[in-house]
């Protein structure tokens, strides 16, 4: 039909809520569920290929000059991401998370969780994937 306007697409939203409340009270089981049952937010030095779902981009990791350790750094909402980061995200399932930390554990020695707050928490890739494994 002529002159019919289609409604504007609803934004995706990058967060996971149950993420956010168990970093805001540190409750690692809670911690834990949230990881298992929902997606979380990735900052990426490259985005995927819309077109082509087996491309998820290329995912930054912090290499600390001093030390050469590498630090992955999730977010419970891309809000929390601070602006010196690469500006694209992905929301990225658990399934991905275990995978990418299985393939990865060796060389990553920590992982942050919303890194700026509102509520921080570090903990080692071994600590979550023994959380994800949880319900395996």
């Amino acid at each position: 039909m002529v002159g019919k306007k289609r409604p504007k697409p609803t934004p995706m939203e990058f967060r996971n809520t149950q993420l956010a409340d168990a970093l805001q009270t540190q409750d690692m089981a809670a911690l834990a569920f949230a990881l298992r049952h929902g997606p979380t937010v990735v900052p990426l030095l490259r985005p995927g290929q819309r077109d082509d779902p087996r491309d998820s981009g290329e995912v930054w990791t912090y290499r600390d000059p001093k030390t050469g350790e590498v630090a992955l750094l999730l977010f419970s909402d891309a809000l929390h991401k601070p602006a010196a980061l690469p500006s694209s995200v992905a929301l990225q399932s658990p399934a991905w998370l275990r995978a990418f930390l299985g393939a990865h554990q060796d060389e990553i020695t920590t992982v942050f969780f919303d890194i700026a707050g509102p509520h921080p928490l570090q903990a080692t890739p071994a600590d979550l994937i023994a959380a994800l494994d949880l319900d395996a």
